[in-house]
């Protein structure tokens, strides 16, 4: 699983009507509700342990059925969908998009196929009752191994100077209600263009380990910048802008690539990476952030523009890349 798409992430046009407005007294959804609830590119059935209103919006925690309480977390109603049978078809229609296969051992793909109502409830009987212990420990151990494995699988870090960075553009576009302007120099294109151009006159020829890497950034950030990273209040901008099937690396830069590396780790965790391949990997990512990170002055902005007009007002309110 991973940090949230979806978190943070949730699609353009899913459950994100309560975003923006004031949150009235009363919550979409209730404790103890049974919902379905993005995590990462797919949805899942899941419970509301607790409902509160942080930041003028609903907040919800979440436990994830059949999933070890540590995937238990916050998450925004842009994250959640009613449980029901039109929405469990959603949720089915893009199982079946992300190519799941219920024999996947790597993260949650492993649980392809959502727990029915009647698998639920017998589970909770068979707790109840202590029936089956030594197969709901088994089962228990299993969840945990895969969670570890989860957690090990891909570690990102970025730098201290960069993490910095992110903070600034959340603050830009979320508390003063800015947007990066459109179309950016240098974009992520030519970023990666550099950094090709770099690695190749420091490694004195071109190799295919890093072309490789590059071509699988672009391929994931121009299909993952509408799904997880954006702001809501960003999405206009990029519907008037992202027009007939123009490549998002070509007109957006530094500050929303950066917001890929955030999400990496869980989008990687549904690929089944051979361990020397992800260190490889792991270190060609790193390599790329730092070269990023000598050029931040180059590549990002100091300031957004404030002349555009975005969706939803209110200072101070916490978004979530959705």
């Amino acid at each position: 699983m991973g940090n949230s798409s979806r978190d943070d992430s949730a699609t353009d046009g899913d459950a994100s009507s309560g975003g923006n407005a004031k949150p009235s007294n009363s919550s979409l959804y209730s404790e103890g509700e049974k919902i379905l609830a993005y995590h990462g590119p797919r949805i899942y059935e899941a419970k509301v342990q607790k409902a509160e209103i942080r930041k003028n919006e609903w907040r919800y925690f979440v436990h994830y059925l059949g999933w070890n309480k540590n995937w238990d977390e916050w998450v925004g109603v842009d994250r959640i969908l009613k449980h029901t049978e039109e929405n469990i078809m959603k949720q089915q229609a893009l199982d079946k998009k992300q190519g799941v296969d219920k024999n996947t051992k790597s993260g949650r793909s492993a649980h392809t196929k959502p727990k029915s109502s009647t698998d639920a409830k017998a589970e909770k009987e068979d707790q109840k009752n202590n029936v089956a212990k030594g197969k709901k420990r088994k089962n228990d151990s299993g969840a945990e191994k895969e969670n570890t494995a989860l957690e090990k699988l891909v570690k990102i870090q970025i730098p201290v100077a960069l993490r910095k960075q992110l903070v600034e553009d959340w603050e830009f576009v979320c508390e003063q209600d800015k947007l990066v302007k459109l179309p950016r120099s240098p974009t992520v294109d030519e970023i990666l263009q550099n950094y090709l151009d770099y690695r190749t006159k420091k490694d004195g020829k071109l190799t295919d380990p890093v072309g490789e890497v590059l071509r699988g950034i672009r391929c994931y950030f121009d299909k993952a910048l509408p799904m997880i990273l954006l702001y809501k209040k960003e999405r206009k901008q990029y519907h008037d802008t992202v027009v007939d099937d123009v490549s998002p690396s070509t007109i957006y830069g530094a500050e929303h690539l950066l917001r890929l590396f955030v999400k990496l780790p869980e989008l990687l965790a549904y690929v089944n990476i051979e361990e020397e391949t992800l260190t490889r990997l792991q270190q060609h990512l790193l390599d790329l952030l730092k070269f990023m990170q000598k050029n931040q002055s180059t590549f990002f902005l100091s300031a957004y523009d404030g002349s555009n007009s975005v969706d939803g007002k209110g200072k101070g309110k916490q978004s979530d890349l959705v």
